[in-house]
C-alpha cells in the first residue's frame, strides 16, 4: 500500500497537532516487529495521529522505521524529531446501525427556582426526566398519557 501524500501546509498543521500528544507506542531494541506493527494500526484506527518512541541510538535506522510504517499501515509521515516519530491517517467512520424501536434515555434538567425576594440566588434541582415525560413550566414532571386506540383500525 503507498503511504499518503500531504501538502506541507496539512504536514504543517497534524505537527500542531501532535504537539501535546504522548507517545502511545514504543518500538524497543527488536526493532519493526509483527507485534509493534499490529499496535501501530490498532493505534492508527483509534487516533489517527499517533507519536512513536522509538528506543535506537541509530537516526538512519529510525527514518527507515518511519518510512516502512507508513508504506505499510497506509499512513502519512508527519515528523522525525529525535526519537519520535509521528504518523498520521485518517480514522475510518464507524458504522452505526439505526435502531428504529429505540426510544429516548433520560436525562437530567436543571430547574431553577427563583425566591419571591430578589437578592437571593435560585434553588438549583437536577431532575431526571425519562423518555415518557416532560418537564413542565412549574418545574413538575409528567408522565405522558396513553394514547387510546381506535375501535374501528382494530377490528379490520
Amino acid at each position: 500500500m503507498p503511504q499518503i501524500q500531504l501538502t506541507p501546509a496539512q504536514r504543517k498543521a497534524h505537527r500542531s497537532d501532535a504537539h501535546h500528544l504522548d507517545p502511545v507506542v514504543h518500538i524497543g531494541n527488536d526493532g519493526l516487529t509483527a507485534a509493534v506493527r499490529k499496535e501501530t494500526d490498532a493505534a492508527l484506527k483509534a487516533h489517527g495521529l499517533i507519536k512513536i518512541r522509538v528506543l535506537n541510538d541509530d537516526r538512519a535506522a529510525r527514518e527507515a522505521m518511519l518510512a516502512t510504517l507508513a508504506d505499510e499501515l497506509d499512513a502519512a509521515p508527519i515528523q522525525h524529531i529525535g526519537k519520535l516519530l509521528v504518523l498520521w491517517r485518517p480514522v475510518p467512520e464507524k458504522a452505526r446501525a439505526v435502531d428504529e424501536d429505540r426510544m429516548p434515555g433520560p436525562k437530567d434538567v436543571k430547574v431553577l427556582k427563583f425566591s419571591k425576594r430578589g437578592g437571593q440566588r435560585p434553588e438549583v434541582k437536577v431532575v431526571r426526566v425519562l423518555g415518557n415525560q416532560r418537564l413542565t413550566p412549574g418545574g413538575q414532571i409528567k408522565r405522558a398519557k396513553v394514547r387510546k386506540k381506535s375501535v374501528k383500525k382494530t377490528q379490520g
